[in-house]
């Protein structure tokens, strides 16, 4: 099984894709369900969740969790980010509904956010710390994003290295 370079890691996580987060709950084993998100190259992992789920309640309680995104045609390729919680607070209903966009499109979006919001949601953000990838039957992405050469990811690697550095 082949691995993926950083780069193509962060712009596989940043395109929109079905994801699973994992995290603690007590004695039993982890919880894991299917979230909606949100992440560009180089900063947070952002999602949604109902204040009152299970799903927030456990994510506040462990203040960390795991995701996994993944590609299931051909070729199959994942990745998955572990880190804290760095910040929950309420959803913005507009930033919601991106996502919803993201996921459903513009019409179907709207639609069911105009069903399922609901105020005092939260928007949950991690910070990834560790990385893990892997690719099955593949045999990588154009080179320019291979090397860090796609303006937009290079673009936001600079930002980052730029702001770890300031620290």
């Amino acid at each position: 099984m082949a691995t993926m370079t950083e780069v193509e890691r962060m712009v596989f996580l940043a395109e929109a894709r079905m994801a699973f987060i994992a995290v603690e709950w007590g004695d039993r084993a982890p919880l894991s369900m299917p979230v909606w998100y949100e992440y560009e190259p180089g900063g947070d992992v952002l999602l949604w969740a109902y204040a009152d789920s299970l799903k927030s309640r456990l994510v506040r309680a462990a203040r960390r969790f795991s995701l996994t995104s993944q590609q299931v045609d051909l070729p199959y390729r994942y990745v998955t980010v572990q880190g804290p919680v760095t910040t929950v607070q309420p959803a913005q209903r507009e930033w919601v509904e991106a996502l919803a966009v993201r996921y459903l499109g513009t019409e179907r979006g709207k639609a069911h956010i105009a069903d399922v919001f609901e105020p005092g949601s939260l928007a949950i953000r991690m910070r990834p710390e560790r990385w893990f990838s892997g690719a099955f039957l593949y045999t990588g992405v154009d080179e320019s994003v291979r090397s860090g050469a796609d303006g937009v990811v290079a673009s936001h690697l600079w930002q980052q290295s730029e702001r770890n550095s300031v620290k």
